[in-house]
Parts: C-alpha cells; sequence; structure tokens
C-alpha cells in the first residue's frame, strides 16, 4: 500500500531537454580520459574523493561542470561529495566537462544545467522511495493544518496495498476520530483507498489521532496486517498567550539599588511548545506616574527590575506598570496580551523625627509624684504606625537625680513628661532638662548622611507648698559617756520648717525608746539622762542607742526621725574568762589554753596580763604555772604528778589600765584522748562524771513515766472489777487451751447415758497453778475437775482422795490422764452452769443424735510429759512439786514464768 505515482508528463519532456543540451555541451568538448577511482561503499558529505589531473586535458578552463551533483570537482582536481551518499555494487560513473568560453549565454546555460541536474536528482530519489513504499504495506506519515478552512470532505491521502493486483481489496478504518471521540472526523473510500477530513480540527484538543487501516478481500480475507496511520495536526498560531494573574502586585524598599528585583511575570500559550507560536517576549508598555522611568523587565523571563535608586516612598507610594506579552518573538504579526502591575514602594527609617518646637516650659509642685506635667510632639515622614515612625524620647540632661521620666503615648507617638520622684521647692526652683527623640528603628542611610539627633529643651518651673516640719537629716547623732549621772542634759534631735529654715514653733514627742534611758524636751528636742547609760548591755550594737522622735508644727504636720546615742565607752568592766571549766587529758596534755575577754571597748580592753590568784598558806603556785601566749590567751600548766580529779585554780587578769578581775577555773585532770571522752562519762579516775541529757531524752523518759502510772492504774481498776464481779468465760473456753492429741483414729462409738456433770473437793486449801486461763491463788474449798472428750460418751465423775485419777471410757479400757491442779474458786459456776448445759444437750436434736461438739475422749498417747497436761479440765494433788518448771523446753518457758509472776 503506497500514495499513488504522479505524473510524469511534463517532468519527462524537461529530462529530454536537459540530456540534449549535455550532449551538445559533450560534443562540444573534447574528454580526455576515463580515471577509474576505488571508494567506500558510503560516503559522507564534503569527503575527499581523489584528485584528478586536469592540466593534461587543457591547459586553462574557466568552467569545470560535473555530471552528477553528488559530486563536485576543484580547478586543482580535487574531487569531493556534496551530500552524504550511499554507492551500490555497481560502478558508479559520471563525466566532469572543462569549459573554456567567453560568451555569457553559454555560461548561464551551463550553470542552468548544474541547478537542473541537482533537481532531478531529488526528485529521482524521491521517486525512488515511492516506488520503494509501493512495493510494502507500512504507515505513512500524514499531517494537515489546523482550523483548515476545507473544502471539506479534505483529501489527506491515498492508502494501497500490492495484494489490489491479485485481489478485490476494500479499505477501511478505525480508531479516534472515526469510530470513538470526536466520531465521523475521518473516513476512508472502500474501493480507491482515499482518506478524507470531514471538518476543522483543534489541535490544542487532538494534537494527533492514530488510526488502525485495514485492507480485505469481499470475502473478508486479511491479506495485510492492520496498519497504524498517524495523523499529525499541524499548529496554528491562533492562541493568545496569557498572563497567569490579571493583576500582579509587588513591593520594593525605597532608596533599593539600581537592578533590585521587584517581581515576575509570567504568562502560558496553548500553542504548540518549543515553536515560534509558543516562543513569548515581555515588555513594559506603559508606567504611571510616567516620569522618571524606575522600572525594567527582562524580555524573555518577565522579571522586573529598577533601573533607578531614585525610589522615594514619601514622594511617590505606589507605581502602576502596564506590561505585554507576544508571541513569536514578539514579531510585529504575533499575537498579543497585556496586563497590569502595581508596585507598592516599601518604607525604610530614611527620615528622622524632629520635634515640632525647640523649648517647652511647665510647672509642678513640689513633693507631688507620679503626675504628668508636660506632652511634646514630633514630625516624622515615614509610614505611619510602624517602627520606622514610633518615637522614642530620651532625657539626655537635667534629670541626673532621676525626677523625671519620659514615655511614648502609643496611639498619638507623643513624647510624656512625667514626675517619678518628688521635687522640693526648697533646694531647686527650676530644673531645665534636654530631650532627644529617636526612631524604633535604626536609620537606614549610611553614617556620613545622617542627620544630628533632634533635641529640645524643657524648662520645669517648681511651685512652693506649705508643707510640714522637715527632719533632715533624718538620722542625726549625739554622743554622750556611758555611766554619766542621771539628771545629766544633752543635746537632741533638731528639726525645721522648711520654708522659713528654723526650729521655732517645733514640738518634739518621743515615739521609740527600747531601755527608757532618756527623756525628751517638748520644746527644744533635748535629752535628759533618766536612767545609767550601760554601752555594754545587750540590745546595745556598736555602742550606738537608737531613739525615735516626732516633729510636728502648729497645724498638726509631721515628721519622723532617729536619734542615734552615740555611747562612749568607760574602763568599767574588768577581763574574764567566759570558760570556767577547763578539761586537760593528761595521758596527751600538759597544759589548757585559756582566754580571756573585755566587755569594754579596745580602748580600755587587751593586752591582758595574766596572773595566779593564791593564799600565802597555798600551794597553788608549786602545782600550777600560767604562760601568756598573746594579748588575749594563756597556758595553763600543772607542775606535779597531780592525781585525777577536779582542782579550783583562781586566775587574775589585768587589761591595759590595770581593771583586774579574778576568775576561777575548774580544772579537771582526766585520763582521757579527748576532751569529749572525759566530759561525756562518769569515771572513778576523775571523782566524779557529770551525765547530759537532751532534750528528746527527758521527754522519752517522761513519757515513760506516764505510761507506767497508766499500766498500774489499770491494773489497779482491774483487780478492783474482778472482786466486785464474778468472772465471766466464753462459751468456747474449752477450746482455747493448748491441747497435745496425736489421735491417728477415732474410737468405738458407744453410746453412754448422761447423768450430769458434777464436781469433786479434793482438799481444803492448796496453792494453783494455773494454765492458760490462769488464775491467782484462793484459799479455801480446791475443787477438781476431771473428764475426757470421745465421740459418744457421757462424762463419768471421779471421786478419790489421791493425787492421780483415771477415767474409766465407756470402751472398757483404762486411759492414763496426767492431770493439773486448777485452784481458782471460780470454776465452779461454770462447771455447773456452762458444761453441764452443753452435756444435758448433747443428745437433743430431732434424730436423737449427739452433737457434734459433745465432749470425747482423748486416745492413749503413751505417757504424758514431766511438765503433765495443761488441760483445763485436768487436775494434779497439790502435793506434787514444781521442779519440772526447770527442764520446760523454750516455747514453754515463756507461759511457765507469766503463771508463776501471777
Amino acid at each position: 500500500m503506497a500514495p499513488a505515482r504522479p505524473t510524469r508528463s511534463r517532468s519527462g519532456a524537461l529530462c529530454g531537454h536537459l540530456l540534449l543540451a549535455l550532449t551538445i555541451l559533450t560534443f562540444t568538448c573534447d574528454a580526455c580520459k576515463k580515471v577509474v577511482l576505488q571508494v567506500p561503499s558510503q560516503l559522507d558529505a564534503e569527503k575527499f574523493v581523489g584528485r584528478v589531473n586536469l592540466k593534461e586535458c587543457f591547459q586553462s578552463a574557466n568552467l569545470i561542470y560535473s555530471s552528477d551533483p553528488d559530486f563536485q570537482i576543484l580547478e586543482d582536481g580535487s574531487l569531493y561529495t556534496t551530500n552524504a551518499i550511499l554507492l551500490s555494487s555497481e560502478e558508479r560513473s559520471f563525466t566532469i566537462l572543462l569549459y573554456n568560453t567567453e560568451n555569457q549565454e553559454e555560461k548561464k546555460l551551463l550553470v542552468l544545467l548544474q541547478h537542473q541536474t541537482k533537481v532531478l536528482k531529488k526528485r529521482h530519489s524521491k521517486e525512488k522511495v515511492l516506488r520503494r513504499a509501493k512495493r510494502r504495506w507500512a504507515p505513512i506519515p500524514c499531517s494537515m493544518q489546523e482550523n483548515s478552512l476545507g473544502p471539506f470532505p479534505l483529501f489527506l491521502q491515498q492508502i494501497q496495498s500490492d495484494t489490489a493486483q491479485n485481489y478485490t481489496i476494500f479499505y477501511s478504518i478505525r480508531g479516534p476520530g472515526v469510530d470513538r471521540e470526536p466520531t465521523n472526523l475521518f473516513y476512508v473510500e472502500r474501493d480507491t483507498g482515499n482518506l478524507y477530513c470531514t471538518r476543522p480540527v483543534d489541535r490544542e484538543e487532538y494534537e494527533s489521532f492514530e488510526l488502525i487501516a485495514f485492507a480485505t478481500t469481499p470475502d473478508g480475507y486479511t491479506p495485510e496486517l492492520p496498519l497504524p496511520l498517524v495523523i499529525r495536526i499541524e499548529d496554528e498560531n491562533d492562541n493568545y498567550p496569557i498572563f497567569t494573574e490579571t493583576t500582579y502586585v509587588f513591593t520594593v524598599s525605597e532608596n533599593c539599588r539600581v537592578g533590585s528585583t521587584v517581581g515576575q511575570v509570567c504568562a502560558t500559550d496553548k500553542d504548540e511548545p518549543d515553536t515560534m507560536h509558543t516562543r513569548l517576549k515581555y515588555s513594559i508598555i506603559e508606567q504611571l506616574p510616567a516620569y522618571p522611568t524606575l522600572f525594567s523587565m527582562h524580555p524573555a523571563t518577565g522579571v522586573i527590575t529598577t533601573s533607578s535608586s531614585q525610589l522615594d516612598r514619601e514622594l511617590i507610594d505606589k507605581y502602576q506598570l502596564k506590561i505585554k506579552v507576544q508571541d513569536m518573538d514578539g514579531q510585529y504579526f504575533g499575537l498579543q496580551t497585556t496586563s497590569t502591575c502595581i508596585i507598592n514602594i516599601g518604607d525604610v527609617n530614611d527620615n528622622l523625627p524632629t520635634f515640632t518646637r525647640t523649648s517647652y516650659v511647665t510647672s509642678v509642685e513640689e513633693n507631688t509624684v507620679d503626675v504628668e506635667i508636660l506632652r511634646v510632639t514630633v514630625e516624622d515622614k515615614d509610614l505611619m504606625n510602624t517602627v520606622n515612625w514610633r518615637a522614642n524620647y530620651t532625657i539626655l540632661k537635667g534629670n541626673e537625680n532621676g525626677n523625671f521620666k519620659i514615655v511614648t503615648d502609643p496611639k498619638t507617638n507623643e513624647g510624656v513628661l512625667c514626675v517619678v520622684k518628688p521635687l522640693n521647692y526648697e533646694e531647686r526652683q527650676q530644673v531645665n532638662l534636654q530631650m532627644g527623640v529617636v526612631n524604633e528603628a535604626p536609620y537606614s542611610k549610611e553614617a556620613s548622611s545622617q542627620s544630628v539627633m533632634s533635641t529640645a529643651t524643657v524648662t520645669v518651673n517648681v511651685k512652693n507648698q506649705d508643707e510640714g516640719p522637715e527632719c533632715s537629716p533624718a538620722v542625726q547623732t549625739v554622743q554622750i559617756k556611758e555611766n554619766v549621772p542621771v539628771g545629766t542634759k544633752s543635746n537632741g534631735y533638731k528639726a525645721y520648717d522648711p520654708e522659713t529654715r528654723s526650729s521655732s514653733g517645733i514640738r518634739y514627742k518621743k515615739l521609740t525608746d527600747p531601755k527608757g534611758w532618756v527623756t525628751i524636751d517638748e520644746n527644744e528636742g533635748s535629752i535628759t539622762i533618766f536612767r545609767n547609760l550601760d554601752r555594754e548591755a545587750e540590745s546595745i550594737r556598736d555602742g550606738i542607742y537608737n531613739i525615735t522622735i516626732l516633729a510636728s508644727d502648729k497645724d498638726g504636720r509631721t515628721c519622723t526621725g532617729t536619734l542615734g546615742i552615740i555611747l562612749e565607752d568607760e574602763n568599767d568592766n574588768g577581763p574574764v574568762i567566759l570558760k570556767r571549766t577547763v578539761v586537760i587529758c593528761k595521758t596527751v596534755l600538759s597544759s589548757a589554753d585559756i582566754v580571756a575577754v573585755d566587755p569594754d571597748g579596745p580602748t580600755n580592753g587587751p593586752p591582758f596580763d595574766f596572773s595566779l590568784e593564791s593564799d600565802p598558806d597555798s600551794d597553788l603556785e608549786r602545782k600550777w604555772r600560767l604562760v601568756k601566749i598573746n594579748d588575749t590567751a594563756a597556758r595553763l600548766f600543772f607542775q606535779e604528778d597531780l592525781p585525777f580529779g577536779t582542782y579550783r585554780v583562781p586566775v587574775r587578769i589585768t587589761d591595759r589600765h590595770g581593771l583586774s578581775l579574778i576568775t576561777p577555773l575548774n580544772v579537771i585532770l582526766c585520763d582521757c584522748v579527748t576532751e569529749n571522752d572525759c566530759t561525756l562519762r562518769t569515771d572513778a579516775r576523775t571523782g566524779h562524771g557529770e551525765v547530759r541529757l537532751g532534750k528528746w531524752a527527758i521527754l522519752a523518759i517522761l513519757l515513760g513515766i506516764a505510761l507506767l502510772f497508766c499500766i498500774l492504774f489499770t491494773l489497779v481498776c482491774g483487780g478492783t472489777g474482778a472482786a466486785k464481779q464474778p468472772k465471766v468465760f466464753p462459751d468456747d473456753l474449752a477450746q482455747q487451751n493448748l491441747i497435745v492429741s496425736n489421735t491417728e483414729a477415732p474410737g468405738d462409738d458407744k453410746i453412754c447415758p448422761t447423768n450430769g456433770f458434777t464436781t469433786h473437793t479434793v482438799g481444803s486449801s492448796a496453792q494453783g497453778i494455773c494454765g492458760t486461763l490462769g488464775s491467782g491463788v484462793k484459799n479455801g474449798g480446791q475443787e477438781t475437775i476431771e473428764m475426757a472428750k470421745s465421740g459418744h460418751q457421757t462424762l463419768e465423775p471421779c471421786r478419790g482422795t489421791g493425787h492421780h485419777h483415771t477415767l474409766d471410757s465407756c470402751r472398757g479400757g483404762p486411759v492414763e490422764v496426767d492431770n493439773c491442779r486448777y485452784t481458782y474458786s471460780e470454776w465452779h459456776n461454770l462447771t455447773q452452769t456452762h458444761l453441764g448445759e452443753k452435756v444435758q444437750l448433747c443428745n437433743q436434736d430431732d434424730k436423737h443424735k449427739h452433737a457434734q461438739d459433745y465432749v470425747l475422749t482423748y486416745n492413749y498417747e503413751g505417757k504424758g510429759s514431766v511438765a503433765g497436761s495443761i488441760g483445763c479440765c485436768s487436775e494434779r494433788p497439790e502435793e506434787d512439786g514444781l521442779e519440772f518448771l526447770d527442764h520446760l523446753e523454750p516455747k514453754f518457758r515463756t507461759l511457765a514464768e507469766a503463771c508463776i509472776k501471777r
């Protein structure tokens, strides 16, 4: 299948004419000779092939012609290829004509011949391609113009199959544009294979169509495979470029440098990419305000930059640009679109704030505080309510005492001057302030172009007030010697009227006087000694005694001050040793250090002299010796081998003025290593000991004594209550005893009549040993209880006078029981009531069976222990000894000891 052959009538005629002309030229010129060159089968363009010697044929030639347009020859005989060629296996020959003529017509004819030869060569190559396509069923490229004007149906191309020479072939197509959307756009003639388009196509909607062509016979035979057929839509410049935004808004700072980027605009074009239809060019059409030109735009990228550094927001804060984009690389016939770009000029701090006035005058009353006295205003051309516009005020001079403060009103940007510390009219009647102002943001211009900070002066006049007395200074002092006679007068506290600078008319009153040592004169403020002054008193610090004075005028206005009485020291106290007890560990030391202090001041204190104060008949100096270490300390040595014990050593200490005191020392010679070893123990080697108890130890002892009294009180009350009322025993008393039972199996059950439960008196008087229910010793009748416990038995009383009793079992066999004697008369009521009732009720259930708590018999377990039974119902003769208590096992000793104590 291939396109149809083109007609050849016209071209064939032209070819015959050129061949004829070639023949004429050939006969006109003599050919020199035939040259054979061996070359590869494939040659590139402008490839050197070989060299031909043309001088042998002609001495000169002004025209050289090659009959094959794929080759050219130069005047020196060099042969080159003009195009890339592929040679067949056959020999390829062509003629080179050398022509020497002056005839211009011949020259033109020869040039025309060369051009027509090239055209014929190209057409011949194309026909060869078509002939090759005719011989095969292959896809053929096809295209149509976008938005074609017709006429419709528009012929596109013809498809054919080589099998049409042997068969009747019907052609058909399928695919988008045929049987899929957009349907019925293409169709093919069944018999001829002509392909048609029925209407215009928009490339922006469909770039191409991929169809499938079929060649079939009338009977449905398919001699060819389906043929893919691509129809490409050739683009037409039918779409305008469109900006991505209708209005662009950018911001650039004022005073920025030339070339600073403002922003970038962008446009799109729906036409085919990478073609002239989508090659866009940007430009600025108009600028408002028009003068001066401040912006430029890159034509390819759409980036807007500044072309001048004269942007000043304070002059013009906004510019509007009309911009254009045009395809076809901006050629006049390209499609274009416009848009608007608004450029806002951003503010920078390029204008300093300035005071609207250079001087201000205001006034304030003295002694007032936290009041507003003045508002100052400034002008700033920068953008309002920004850091470039807001002002910071500063007091540069005149506020050394900190009386004033200036702040910024955030709403009005005014400076508010306030008084934060009261002014005194008597000290200053006028204050001159110098203020400066800057912005919150730093100044943006270079340092060389900065202006001087704007300043203004403020004169503050202080108004006088009729105020009360002034206690100035607040603390006044007076010096008085200690121990001066009572009634001595001295200067006191003075307050004055700030207006008159006089103290007349002011009355004084004492507010505080810790020790009541002085009185104060109401009119003059002088003081009189009321009690003896003692510099060494406990409440005196650094020798100064402070009293508080209240001064008032006739109108009742007051002020408060402090009078410090500086007590001059006198030598009225001798030096003493504060540590009266000295411990000397005789085994390791032979001396002890003693330190003296003097309550008086340094002028009446050390250096001290130390000496032993002894009677003439005393041997104190023979036993002890003092050696001075420094001005306030000495070392005490014992000179003989004194025995351990406590010694009284009087020591006299004298200050620098000769005033002395005797301090008796208690010196302890102790057999110790450290002083604590001796002071915290009682040892015969020292003759006495000292035991010190802390407050917690004393508290613990008191709590122990109180607890002991509580226990004794409880016992006394309990004994008294027991004597007054009979003891009450619980129902399960028998089950609370310690019972040893090694019963391996129950005995034979036998029914015995229940005749009651009786007691037997064994003796008249005895001492009882209590078991687990232990009781006190009772005198009088002793009651003994013997009983056995078995599954179905009755308890028979055992009477006898011996010390060991046997309880006969209902089974007939004797059972020996080790009896323990109990001597407490309270058991009488218990055995007659509780135990008797339980035995009587053993067989009173509905089925006449014994209850589960019926008294059972212990099985015989062998000979009992030496200690005997501790059961509550057993008895031991009173004559048995208590020697077994000395051989009890450890777990029973506690119980035995408790019984003995009772």
